[in-house]
């Protein structure tokens, strides 16, 4: 079984192969369907735009919110292709941890030059 560390190794090789590819100055949603891609291609298996619901004391809301990527159900991938990033957007990917009680996500900025600098990884009680 792989852990989560060794997914985030192939994930991070897999990015840097689109960002190699395409550079940067896309929509998020183009790095998000060629990583998708690689992904698969890599033998990992992913789902995107992953509903999850939220629990609010007595109330489920069952499209809380949406991770961009899962990969082998302990990975969650945020991705962005924004000027810079921001603790919003590293609170966000906490909040999709702690919702849904994952270890591991990956905040990927594909808007950089260098993608080593966009990329933020984020744990919850690893």
């Amino acid at each position: 079984m792989i852990d989560e560390n060794n997914i985030s190794n192939i994930i991070i090789g897999c990015a840097i192969e689109v960002h190699k590819t395409l550079g940067p100055g896309l929509l998020e949603s183009a790095y998000q369907e060629c990583l998708h891609y690689e992904l698969l291609k890599s033998g990992l298996k992913v789902e995107k735009e992953l509903p999850c619901p939220v629990n609010y004391k007595k109330i489920k809301l069952e499209y809380g919110y949406r991770i961009n990527l899962l990969v082998e159900k302990k990975v969650i991938i945020e991705l962005k292709a924004v000027e810079k990033l921001t603790p919003s957007h590293k609170a966000q990917l906490l909040t999709y941890l702690k919702l849904g009680n994952y270890k591991l996500g990956l905040l990927i900025n594909f808007n950089e030059s260098l993608l080593k600098s966009g990329i933020k990884r984020l744990v919850n009680n690893l």
